[in-house]
């Protein structure tokens, strides 16, 4: 199943919007309110943005086509450019703190590998093996390195065990960094001597940990009954965003390196994830996708963070 697929079908788990409707017509079709009502007929994917570190732009994947493809486009959603056209699914996108490069999963072929490709769209290879089933790329503060995880869903809806690596660029040495269990969503830290990264604690239960760069003094951030995960460095590394449903929905929070000082961003409808801060810190996008009326939308939303 996709990114987008799995977003999607995620976000049918909401409760539904209240909606009273009059009673039903005769010529409607089966799905279709009564009583002349409108509705939504066309749905859209946009999800998981990464910033450009000049803080200008943003990468993030939409359907196109029935693929996830990657976009380039400005921080207003403006001067949008289609960077992948070919026949896979594009995920995970993270710009290179560099600015030359993104990472990126290509799914296709019943492989996920992870890949880099210019920002002009030229020069696209595979990093990691197709065997390896990589994703959630994301890149060490240096730009030498780059963090993934194996596939932590190859049965769905059961979790299966998933290592987190780093790949060094000019070797390409792989080192395993994290191990035991289900980690996924690596990400290394500002001064690049800890990930924080997602770790399944029971079949139902998820949290935000930190640890050392070589996997050492895991610490459980969260530590509690929601569901949390999806987490993301502030760039100075004061704070973490993440994700958590400890209000009912799935929202983006934030919260010290240490655990402390929890902050919801905003109140949203649907199921966020996937947090990601502009370069000066000041806001934060993230996705959200929700049910409308016999669809269901994602979209890439923005809120002032709160710190």
């Amino acid at each position: 199943m996709t990114r987008l697929a799995c977003l999607v079908a995620l976000a049918a788990c909401q409760p539904p919007a209240k909606v009273t409707t009059p009673a039903a017509d005769e010529h409607a079709a089966p799905h279709e309110p009564g009583g002349g009502l409108a509705y939504q007929l066309t749905h859209t994917e946009n999800a998981d943005p990464s910033m450009a570190p000049d803080g200008k732009r943003m990468v993030y994947i939409s359907g196109a086509a029935g693929r996830e493809q990657l976009f380039l486009a400005d921080l207003d959603a403006t001067h949008v450019t289609q960077l992948t056209h070919d026949d896979a699914d594009h995920e995970d996108p993270a710009w290179s703190p560099i600015g030359d490069k993104i990472a990126y999963t290509r799914v296709a072929d019943n492989a996920e590998v992870v890949h880099l490709v210019n920002i002009d769209g030229s020069g696209d290879l595979a990093l990691t093996a197709s065997d390896v089933r990589a994703i959630h790329p994301s890149w060490s503060p240096d730009g030498k390195l780059v963090a993934f995880c194996t596939d932590d869903d190859l049965a769905p809806p059961n979790k299966n065990d998933s290592d987190i690596f780093t790949i060094e660029l000019a070797t390409h040495t792989l080192v395993r960094r994290i191990t035991g269990g289900t980690n996924t969503y690596p990400r290394i830290s500002p001064d690049g001597k800890r990930f924080a990264f997602r770790r399944m604690t029971s079949e139902t239960n998820s949290e935000v940990f930190v640890a050392d760069l070589d996997g050492g003094h895991a610490t459980n951030l969260t530590n509690s009954p929601a569901f949390d995960g999806w987490p993301a460095w502030s760039p100075d590394g004061a704070w973490i965003a993440f994700a958590s449903n400890k209000q009912g929905n799935h929202e983006i929070y934030v919260m010290h390196p240490d655990g402390t000082d929890v902050r919801r961003v905003a109140p949203t409808e649907g199921r966020a994830t996937s947090p990601a801060w502009t370069r000066d810190g000041q806001r934060i996008l993230f996705s959200n996708c929700r049910r409308v009326d016999f669809g269901f939308d994602c979209e890439i939303l923005v809120a002032r963070a709160p710190v």
